[in-house]
């Protein structure tokens, strides 16, 4: 029943990183706090951390989306749920060894679980090729979400580099093709492409908007910042990073977030992609504050990003895959919202952590206990469903 249908494994398998891998990194804030010892690390704990976030936990639930909804972008048959089998027993288990690894401290063990991540990786980057770039289809959505797997597929070379030569500039640029090369253009051209489409399903009188120009702006942005930030010059992106704010809080007062509110499960992607303008935004005053000399703000933009945008719109969409793929009605019920509103509570704490200094730790534990106070329940809430068969009886 699992592999009954392509996502069903891949948003299994995602929904358990949530919990898995922000343990360990609670355990290491609460350490930092001085509320208990901590554990050991081979790597940098915050490299850890965003490893495990950028190529651990989101990239489970893009390759079970892209599975599921590319070929219906592209006018073609449903993914059999086979077709994800390969791909998802190699980043499982390249995941688990890699967790060993950091266990017992051998770097070998860590470049060989990145190693097999990186070959399931490629087998679902390969599936989906011709799906993305189908004659006569290949069309800014699909080709943009397979270019981002390719430069995610770079960065996880980056890490494997690092895991066994420890060159620091490997790491940076393997974090760096991560979020800005890797997930914030997946997320967009999801939210693109999905959210005018959802809208104008559940909002009477709803006209969809969905200039491509836009997409092509925000993508140039990232892509950008992304080159920067590898140059350890991510400062200067300021002009750009403001265009993106711009435009992204242009296309949220466009979508009409407002009258999403009345709908509770499209108000919840509404909601989410609204972070990536405020996270444009903190970039480029981050930045044009730089300039000037002052050095503020920290990790908040990034934050802002990774909570605020990503993980929202990670629990948003699922939730809705899941309902809608799983013959369920697509409500969200009063706990789904109350987590989704949570989440977004948890994501102020944690940009608020680097806004105000004085409450930097106490606000980091909070973040990550309210990460797993949100993320614990949606998973028990959702994991039986994917080894279940559909509410309505029909496959898949």
């Amino acid at each position: 029943m699992l592999f009954a249908a392509p996502h069903r494994p891949m948003f299994l398998a995602g929904a358990i990183q949530t919990v898995l891998t922000f343990v360990p990194w609670v355990w290491e804030l609460l350490a930092r706090s001085g509320a208990l010892a901590g554990p050991a690390w081979p790597w940098p704990p915050g490299w850890v951390h965003g490893l495990w976030a950028i190529y651990g936990v989101f990239p489970f639930f893009v390759f079970g989306f892209l599975m599921t909804a590319m070929p219906r972008w592209q006018g073609m048959a449903d993914t059999p749920g086979g077709a994800a089998r390969r791909p998802w027993l190699c980043l499982v288990t390249g995941w688990l060894l890699f967790d060993v690894g950091l266990v017992v401290a051998l770097p070998g063990l860590l470049a060989a679980g990145l190693a097999l991540v990186l070959a399931g990786w490629a087998l679902a980057a390969r599936f989906l090729f011709p799906v993305a770039f189908k004659p006569g289809k290949a069309g800014l959505h699909p080709v943009a979400a397979w270019c981002a797997l390719g430069a995610g597929a770079v960065g996880l070379l980056a890490w494997i580099a690092f895991a066994l030569g420890g060159n620091p500039l490997a790491a940076r640029i393997g974090v760096s093709i991560g979020m800005w090369w890797l997930l914030t253009p997946l997320f967009m051209v999801v939210g693109h492409r999905m959210i005018p489409f959802f809208s104008a399903s559940a909002l009477p009188r709803y006209e969809a908007f969905r200039p491509d120009w836009a997409l092509r702006l925000l993508l140039g942005v990232s892509v950008l910042h992304g080159a920067l930030a590898m140059a350890d010059l991510a400062r200067l992106a300021w002009p750009v990073d403001l265009a993106g704010a711009t435009c992204a809080l242009w296309l949220s007062w466009k979508w009409q977030l407002r009258r999403s509110l009345a709908v509770p499960i499209l108000a919840m992607l509404h909601l989410g992609f609204a972070w990536l303008g405020v996270a444009w935004l903190l970039f480029g005053l981050q930045g044009l504050l730089q300039v000037t000399g002052i050095h503020t703000l920290g990790l908040a933009p990034l934050h802002a990003l990774s909570v605020g945008y990503f993980a929202t719109m990670t629990l948003a969409m699922v939730s809705r895959v899941t309902l809608g793929h799983s013959g369920r009605p697509l409500v969200a019920d009063g706990l789904t919202w109350r987590l989704a509103l949570a989440l977004h509570g948890v994501a102020l704490t944690r940009v608020l952590a680097d806004v105000l200094p004085a409450a930097h730790d106490t606000l980091l534990v909070l973040a990550g206990l309210g990460w797993l106070a949100v993320f614990g329940p949606w998973v028990a809430r959702l994991l039986p469903i994917y080894l279940k068969p559909r509410a309505d009886g029909r496959p898949g």
